[in-house]
């Protein structure tokens, strides 16, 4: 009938056991002591709907009841994984999923980021002649005929400026090396 001290009261009566019954439910001690206020929430907002006929802790259960069977269902859809799956290896003992991070850690890109930038920028700064010609062997991955051929070159000069250009980039980048 809207007594602050009666609801204290069944609070204080009630908060552990439908806290423990939820959590056996759902196997999640933080979702668990979420459904059980939920659950007080509940008995305040509708308190005028419990039929005195039936017993309160049939009453209180069976609300605790159908929020845990909300959140497992809603679970299910959420196709949930927990990190900590019964997993089996091959003697049926259970086994925890620890997925292999393949990506490179973020100091290695970052590195790997600058390292081409410097490359890029002490290719900038070759000669054209020799430019042309490491760009087309080292970065498209031309044959020496080839690059002769698109350079109008002989294939003796274009194998010396790509060695002129190798060593032009090795004292550029030897502090990146």
């Amino acid at each position: 009938d809207g007594d602050e001290s009666a609801f204290q009261e069944l609070v204080r009566r009630y908060r552990n056991p439908i806290t423990n019954f939820v959590y056996r439910m759902l196997d999640d001690y933080e979702r668990a002591v979420e459904l059980s206020q939920e659950t007080f929430i509940r008995i305040y907002t509708s308190a005028s709907r419990y039929e005195a006929n039936y017993s309160f802790s049939t009453y209180i259960y069976r609300i605790a009841t159908n929020l845990a069977i909300s959140e497992l269902r809603r679970r299910k859809r959420r196709k949930f994984v927990s990190l900590f799956s019964p997993f089996n290896d091959e003697n049926g003992d259970p086994v925890e999923l620890d997925p292999q991070d393949v990506k490179p850690l973020q100091d290695q890109t970052l590195i790997e980021d600058e390292r081409r930038k410097a490359v890029a920028r002490a290719i900038k700064s070759l000669p054209e002649k020799y430019r042309a010609a490491i760009v087309l062997r080292d970065v498209e991955g031309f044959s020496y005929d080839r690059i002769a051929e698109t350079l109008s070159l002989s294939e003796g000069t274009v194998k010396s400026r790509i060695n002129r250009a190798r060593n032009l980039l090795k004292e550029k980048l030897s502090a990146y090396m």
